[in-house]
């Protein structure tokens, strides 16, 4: 059984080294919608696989981290990361350049991470996250399954979050705290 749950945030990029100049040159947003689709081995006592109400917790905090921020690769030169952390409050830094493809891997790989940190107490199974869809426009959407995890390196710890967006998450201590966690 597969369960579904959606998220939506605005915000910009660049996508370098892509085809089209547009996108690899100019500063452009768009309208993203987040899908996370979740399974487990069984259902909970309110049978279901788990209750979104959980997902308020930090996998929302994570996904609005992006909403109104720029998405910065950590790959770009010092010079234009340092204007964008100086003119904008709202930022986060990638250690991939934010193409919808690596949203998706991304985001699939935060919340399999909280998901290992989270204690489920109400007979839960094995809850998962069995993939994650990131529509960039109307027309067009990446989706990352769970055997795509190791399709390019994505180490989450090395996504930094701006200070305006971390003070906006609603349990900043406990979330900060599963991020840098290692699960070794």
């Amino acid at each position: 059984m597969i369960i579904r749950k959606k998220f939506k945030f605005e915000g910009a990029h660049i996508v370098r080294n892509c085809s089209t100049d547009r996108c690899k040159k100019s500063i452009h947003g768009h309208s993203y919608i987040v899908e996370v689709f979740f399974t487990s081995n069984k259902l909970d006592n309110g049978y279901m696989i788990f209750d979104f109400g959980l997902t308020k917790k930090h996998i929302r905090d994570i996904i609005d981290s992006f909403d109104h921020a720029y998405s910065l690769w950590d790959g770009e030169s010092d010079e234009f990361k340092n204007f964008f952390k100086s003119n904008s409050e709202r930022w986060v830094e990638m250690p991939v350049s934010p193409s919808a493809e690596s949203y998706s891997l991304m985001f699939l790989k935060l919340v399999d991470h909280i998901l290992k940190h989270t204690t489920f107490s109400n007979g839960e199974g094995d809850v998962q996250v069995s993939s994650v869809r990131v529509h960039e426009t109307e027309t067009g959407y990446a989706e990352a399954f769970r055997e795509d995890m190791d399709i390019i390196e994505l180490d989450i710890h090395k996504i930094i979050f701006s200070d305006a967006v971390i003070n906006e998450w609603n349990n900043k201590d406990e979330l900060i705290k599963i991020l840098t966690s290692r699960l070794d």
